[in-house]
């Protein structure tokens, strides 16, 4: 407790409000407008998950200061160097990519960005759901391969750009004439974002776990490897079996049935709080699903 009143007198009391002058207003909400799109394009990114887990060491470093844990202290301030440089290499994608929509944005249009994110929040339609969930179970009948990629809150441009864009909302027409046999656009996944078939023949990352089974082909590994870097889920057709599976949070669960299905695209569709998230799978696909090493 003398620790914590401490840190308060000698860190805390001597704040005052400072006198504010017209340029000192301008400053704040040019500051604050560039660090608003600096999280807007972070959250458009993997890095977004890489920056909360900055943001916990950074509370953990302030608890440190509070308390004095000297040793905590210590290491936090020989790894200040290490962790910059790390920090460059890690996020080299994304820092050159974000230079380079600067280059060829109009920093006026960005405004537009505000309204962009409303889509964002949008939900899957039960309309969509359903012609999911049908065309899914048809091609499964038919023995057709499929890979489709339920985007939730983490974007994925990366993977986006590497498909054939379509921007089409989602039917199960669509769905199911994309991955038909001898087709431009049957080979790769499909991505679908706020009720729309956003892009065709995208190339996911393949999973490097080694516990997969050896039964399952590219598709299943490339579903759990976008799922290890996303929060997305991921459906699968086996064009071998006909069996559906979904990958989630690193995990593979197969022989995944229709109701099954349909409750999970309706639980990504919704705003979930952290206890409904981390009751995500204890309904039925723990019954029903297997893991990986069956």
């Amino acid at each position: 407790m003398e620790a914590i009143i401490s840190f308060f007198k000698n860190y805390v009391a001597w704040l005052t409000m400072p006198e504010l002058t017209l340029i000192d207003i301008l400053e704040i909400i040019i500051i604050a407008y560039a660090f608003y799109h600096i999280i807007l394009w972070i959250k458009d990114t993997r890095a977004w998950t890489l920056l909360k887990g900055m943001i916990l060491l950074g509370l953990i470093f302030i608890v440190a200061v509070v308390l004095e844990m000297n040793v905590v202290l210590w290491v936090f301030k020989n790894a200040m160097v290490v962790g910059i440089m790390a920090l460059i290499v890690i996020f080299q994608p994304e820092l050159r990519n974000a230079l380079e929509q600067l280059g060829r944005k109009n920093i006026l249009g960005s405004i537009a960005s505000f309204d962009s994110q409303k889509s964002k929040n949008e939900r899957y339609a039960n309309k969509a759901i359903q012609n999911i969930v049908k065309s899914v179970y048809d091609m499964a009948k038919e023995k057709t391969g499929a890979l489709i990629v339920v985007e939730k809150t983490i974007n994925l441009k990366e993977c986006e750009k590497t498909g054939i864009i379509l921007n089409a909302e989602i039917s199960s027409q669509l769905l199911t004439n994309i991955f038909e046999h001898n087709t431009p656009l049957h080979d790769g996944a499909v991505l679908l974002r706020n009720n729309k078939i956003v892009a065709a023949t995208c190339y996911l990352p393949l999973s490097e776990n080694m516990e997969l089974s050896k039964e399952l082909g590219t598709r299943h590994r490339a579903a759990l490897g976008i799922s290890e870097i996303s929060d997305s889920m991921t459906i699968v057709v086996s064009e071998e079996t006909g069996y559906v599976s979904i990958a989630k949070d690193g995990k593979l669960y197969r022989h995944v049935d229709a109701d099954t299905l349909e409750l999970r695209l309706r639980q990504i569709a919704k705003k979930t709080s952290d206890e409904n998230r981390r009751k995500w799978w204890n309904i039925k696909s723990e019954k029903r699903g297997e893991d990986l090493e069956k």
